[in-house]
């Protein structure tokens, strides 16, 4: 039977009181935890800060995460940037690139599959979010899809993954017969410039199996930042028709047996856990629980 595993995207936020935290909240991701059943983690993503070092996550900090949440509660990790970035990050972009020697390195995610040993009972699934892959970056999408390829034909293949892409035009038929032909799961990114995700899963959603990511993120995050004060407790700007739209696609993918794992931000309406509930809503008026 599909599970839908729903959350937000991080979780400690000190404007969700009384939404999801007491007054006197101590551990944040064990109360959270008793409310959601999955949470996605994007805290060890920022890794790449020297192209001679890859930052991972700390021992302590993962043995607490596990100790803090029951045991059925779900993890969706998205991966370090320093295996996802073709070159260092440059602010200055007159820069030459600097070639990032990480990239891709079945080494370095083995090591960081290693670090999260006390979550892999807790783990759903493992996002690899890539940046726009401009020519000089990537010369080709058939040239991503053959690094790619490599990486996943020698990597660590015990937990499962799921690809994010900011390249439009890289969403056609070559990339999702490539995620069918390597058992990878699609990221759908509501937000960030991208396609409208809704109109992705019209076009492309017959080609997806076994399990989904949707990520609910929003087209503008500095515009919400500014309307919210970085206070996150109330709906700044509903999407009604867009919530319609996925609870539908949800409810589609679970009667085809496809896992669903839906993170919602923040930035999407206002405030994420009140999306959740608007989203819950919608979900036990079509009969899903």
């Amino acid at each position: 039977m599909a599970r839908l595993l729903i959350g937000t995207c991080s979780w400690k936020y000190d404007s969700w009181k009384g939404l999801v935290y007491s007054p006197g909240v101590i551990n944040h991701l064990a109360e959270y935890s008793r409310r959601y059943a999955a949470v996605e983690v994007d805290q060890w993503f920022w890794s790449l800060h020297t192209l001679d070092h890859a930052a991972l996550p700390q021992p302590g900090v993962v043995q607490e995460y596990s100790r803090s949440v029951p045991a059925d509660f779900i993890f969706t990790v998205k991966a370090p940037n320093s295996l996802t970035l073709t070159h260092a990050y440059e602010k200055d972009k007159s820069r030459p690139l600097r070639v990032n020697p990480f990239f891709l390195s079945p080494n370095l995610y083995s090591r960081f599959l290693q670090a999260l040993a006390p979550l892999h009972a807790h783990l759903g699934v493992i996002l690899l979010q890539f940046e726009y892959l401009n020519k000089q970056k990537m010369t080709s999408q058939n040239d991503f899809h053959n690094r790619l390829a490599s990486f996943l034909s020698s990597c660590d293949r015990r937990f499962p993954l799921a690809i994010e892409i900011r390249n439009p035009h890289y969403l056609n038929q070559s990339f999702f017969d490539f995620l069918q032909a390597h058992d990878v799961a699609m990221v759908f990114l509501q937000g960030y410039y991208m396609p409208s995700a809704i109109d992705l899963y019209e076009k492309w959603g017959k080609w997806l199996q076994k399990r989904v990511v949707i990520r609910l993120h929003g087209p503008d995050r500095q515009d919400m930042e500014k309307k919210s004060g970085l206070k996150w407790d109330r709906i700044l700007q509903p999407r009604d028709d867009e919530l319609q739209a996925f609870c539908r696609i949800i409810t589609e993918l679970l009667q085809r047996d496809i896992d669903v794992f839906l993170n919602v931000n923040n930035h999407y309406e206002g405030s994420a856990p009140l999306t959740i509930e608007r989203i819950n809503e919608r979900l036990s008026l079509s009969g899903v629980k």
